[in-house]
C-alpha cells in the first residue's frame, strides 16, 4: 500500500506542479506528500523531481517513470472497474477526439463496433489536427500520435508509431535524393502549418542525438491528408507515419529517404484528464482501443483495407 501511495503522490505532484496542490487534493499535509516522494526516490535510487521554492520539474528519469506510473494507475483503475461494475452496463455520452488522418482510418471505423457492444452509449468524434484542450473543451478521451507534451494528463500507450520521410520517384529524380537531414533545406518540404499539432518539427537521430529540424517549402497545410496527397502528386518530401504510407512505400509509389537517420518509434496514446472515478464508458473505450491496436493482425490488415 505504501508503494502505491508513493506512486499516486508522484503522479499527482507531476500533474499539479506542486506538493501543496497535490496535498490539498488528497486532504493531507504537504509534508506527507514530500515524505512519500522522498521514500520513492530513495527506494528507486534516482531523483525524479527537482524541487525549488518556486517550481517543481521532472528529471529525465522522472519523465520516463511518469508514463509508466500513469499507465499502471490507469490499468489498476480499469481492473477495479471491471470487477466492481459486475453486471452494470456502460451508458451515457462519450466525447472522443483524434488527429484527422489517423482518426478517419483508425478511430472512426472502430466506433460502430464499440457501439454495437455497448448499445446504451453514444459517441461524439472530433477529428482535428489541432491539439484539443480536452480538459477545457469537455473531451473524455483523446487519441494522440507522437510525443505527449502535456504531462498533466494521464496517458495509456496503445501502440508504436514510426515516421518516414517519403517522396515520389519522380520528385527524387527531378530534385535529387537527400543523403543527410541537412540537405532538406534545398528541397520542397511539405509541412504542417503552425496551428497544427506538429509543433517540434521533423525528428532525426543525428550523430546519436535526437534532433528536431524545421524544414520549409512553398506548401504547408493544417490537414495531414492534404500533405499526403501533395506528396503522392510529386510536390515534395513529406514526413509521415507508417500507418499512412507503408502500403505506398511497399508498392513503390512512394520512396522512403533518410532511413539511416530515422528517429526511434514514439507512440499512439489514449489521453484523458484523470484516472480516478473514470466513467465506465471511458474505461471500456480505452480497453477496446488497447485490445484492437495491440493486435499485430489489425495493423497488417488495416493497410490492405484502406489502400
Amino acid at each position: 500500500m505504501d508503494r502505491l501511495k508513493q506512486i499516486e503522490s508522484f503522479v499527482a505532484v507531476a500533474a499539479k506542479g506542486s506538493l501543496t496542490a497535490a496535498a490539498n487534493a488528497e486532504g493531507v499535509a504537504p509534508a506527507v506528500i514530500g515524505r512519500r516522494i522522498d521514500g520513492l526516490e530513495a527506494r528507486l535510487g534516482v531523483k525524479l523531481l527537482l524541487r525549488t521554492t518556486r517550481r517543481i520539474t521532472l528529471t529525465h528519469e522522472g519523465s520516463a517513470f511518469l508514463e509508466d506510473c500513469q499507465r499502471l494507475l490507469a490499468d489498476l483503475a480499469s481492473a477495479e472497474a471491471s470487477v466492481s461494475a459486475g453486471g452494470v452496463k456502460a451508458s451515457g455520452h462519450l466525447r472522443v477526439t483524434a488527429p484527422a488522418g489517423f482518426g478517419r482510418r483508425h478511430v472512426a471505423p472502430l466506433v460502430p463496433r464499440f457501439l454495437a457492444q455497448h448499445p446504451d452509449v453514444s459517441v461524439s468524434l472530433n477529428l482535428s489536427d489541432r491539439v484539443v484542450d480536452i480538459v477545457n473543451e469537455g473531451v473524455d478521451c483523446a487519441v494522440r500520435v507522437g510525443d505527449l507534451p502535456d504531462s498533466a494528463l494521464v496517458s495509456v500507450r496503445l501502440a508504436e508509431n514510426r515516421r518516414l520521410c517519403v517522396a515520389t520517384p519522380a520528385y527524387l529524380k527531378r530534385a535529387g535524393t537527400p543523403r543527410h537531414p541537412s540537405e532538406l533545406a534545398r528541397h520542397e518540404c511539405l509541412t504542417l502549418s503552425s496551428d497544427a499539432s506538429q509543433t517540434r518539427g521533423w525528428a532525426f537521430r543525428i550523430d546519436g542525438e535526437l534532433t528536431h529540424l524545421r524544414p520549409s517549402g512553398r506548401l504547408d497545410c493544417s490537414d495531414g491528408q492534404v500533405l499526403h496527397d501533395w506528396c503522392a502528386a510529386g510536390m515534395g518530401i513529406a514526413w509521415r507515419s507508417t500507418w499512412e504510407v507503408e502500403h505506398e512505400v511497399a508498392n513503390g509509389t512512394l520512396v522512403s529517404v533518410l532511413d539511416h537517420f530515422a528517429s526511434p518509434p514514439n507512440g499512439i496514446y489514449a489521453v484523458f484528464p484523470h484516472a480516478k472515478h473514470l466513467p465506465l464508458r471511458v474505461r471500456l473505450w480505452i480497453d477496446f482501443l488497447k485490445h484492437t491496436y495491440g493486435d499485430a493482425a489489425y495493423w497488417a490488415g488495416a493497410v490492405n483495407r484502406e489502400s
